[in-house]
């Protein structure tokens, strides 16, 4: 699903008109149909990152359409709008078992990675 489809999803899940919207984030509504439109322009990650919380759904799923749209604030949920992308496959795998670990595992995962991170630190000192 494009960019732009996303965009009119998150807009219209909200209830919000392109006017609304486009007041909220201090553009003008030829700028939010610009963004719907499939050929339009797009928007910077900033206001991308303002549309998401404006329209309560997730930074990723909005810029990317990975993950679950809907935000539900957990404890220790934190919203990705200064998300980082992964590209590489390990690293990815690795970051989908942490997210599904209990507490546990989750602990057990970080004491070997900082083992690691404090071992390479005093290899390069």
């Amino acid at each position: 699903m494009e960019l732009s489809m996303r965009i009119r999803i998150a807009r219209q899940r909200a209830r919000m008109s392109q006017e609304a919207l486009a007041l909220q984030l201090g553009v003008s509504r030829g700028a939010v149909a610009n963004w719907e439109c499939s050929m339009g322009a797009l928007p910077t990650t900033s206001r991308l990152g303002r549309l998401a919380h404006a329209t309560e759904v997730r930074f990723e799923w909005l810029a990317t359409g990975r993950g679950p749209m809907a935000y539900q604030a957990e404890p220790e949920d934190i919203p990705a709008l200064d998300a980082e992308l992964v590209h590489d496959p390990d690293e990815r795998r690795l970051l989908q078992a942490f997210r599904v670990a209990d507490r546990h595992v989750r602990r057990v995962l970080l004491n070997i990675t900082e083992a690691q991170l404090s071992a390479s630190g005093k290899r390069s000192a």
